[in-house]
């Protein structure tokens, strides 16, 4: 690979997609992203999804108008044209079936959350990772909020004992359940606690949502979810020896781009920083929130 990457994009159906061009693309933008350009993308989009197909045009029209952005009908011209990959169709459902056409290329690729809506396709997806040697990494981008890092990187309070998060939970009927807004304060209590959860328990109702989950070892993370009152993601993370706070939105640099250092970081060596394992269980545990909301009933991962 040369010193800059050449990236594709396949779905030019979130805000993403020109959010992570403007950082690659632009050597003005403040928070700017070295070590690739986006050069070309398939825009995608889901018919039956409003708030995907809604917005392909707008965002494929930027890219090619403001950045120069090579766009294509072929998903596999993207694979062959660049030497790593932003899939980023913001629609869940479209995941697998789109890193089956690429898979093989063996180029590096970050799928953009939801990873999947399945526990059974996740695994598949997982599969392909495998039998393919390529480098597969998913993650929100709420894992790279500054107020995060700095409470977890703390020394000095002992180890974690539990964490409570929260966040809105907006639903959306074609992404179900906790996949679409919810799997953001879900994943945060994932880059607290990480993986090892062995069931999980939701009460909700038409405004809230409360999601507990139970570790193999014991420890207790839970998950709030509004849909009225505030829209401010958060936690509260809780050590040995005291509590604290997390403010999400106290960060002066956009989560987003502190994500893109990572995912740019993961194309250059292929070592995913979230690994595929954890983002297995993270669709599974909401998977199980999502049948425990539904039921009222406690569901093992």
């Amino acid at each position: 690979m040369s010193d800059k990457l050449k990236v594709g994009i396949i779905g030019l159906d979130t805000s993403h997609a020109v959010a992570f061009t403007e950082l690659l693309n632009d050597p003005s933008e403040k928070h700017h992203v070295p070590g690739g350009k986006v050069v070309i993308a398939f825009p995608g989009g889901s018919p039956d999804f409003d708030l995907s197909i809604s917005r392909v045009e707008g965002f494929t029209n930027e890219l090619r108008s403001k950045y120069d952005v090579k766009i294509t009908d072929s998903i596999e011209q993207v694979a062959e044209e660049s030497d790593a990959i932003l899939l980023e169709s913001v629609d869940g459902r479209v995941h697998l079936e789109q890193l089956r056409r690429i898979i093989s290329y063996r180029k590096p690729i970050f799928v953009d959350k939801p990873f999947s809506l399945q526990s059974e396709k996740a695994a598949e997806m997982v599969k392909l990772a495998s039998v393919y040697q390529t480098p597969v990494m998913s993650t929100s981008a709420l894992r790279y909020a500054d107020a995060l890092i700095d409470v977890l990187s703390m020394s000095g309070k002992g180890e974690i004992i539990g964490a409570d998060c929260f966040g809105p939970m907006e639903l959306q009927e074609k992404q179900p359940g906790f996949f679409w807004y919810g799997i953001h304060s879900i994943e945060i209590l994932f880059a607290i606690l990480g993986e090892g959860f062995q069931s999980v328990n939701t009460t909700a109702n038409d405004e809230h949502d409360v999601i507990v989950g139970q570790r193999r070892d014991g420890l207790f993370g839970t998950v709030r979810g509004n849909r009225k009152g505030n829209k401010q993601f958060g936690a509260v993370i809780h050590f040995e020896q005291g509590s604290e706070y997390v403010d999400i939105n106290t960060g002066t640099k956009p989560y987003y781009a502190s994500l893109l250092d990572h995912i740019m970081d993961f194309f250059q060596d292929g070592i995913p920083r979230v690994s595929l394992a954890e983002t297995r269980e993270v669709i599974r545990f909401i998977e199980a929130a999502n049948e425990s909301r539904t039921t009222g009933k406690q569901v093992l991962i």
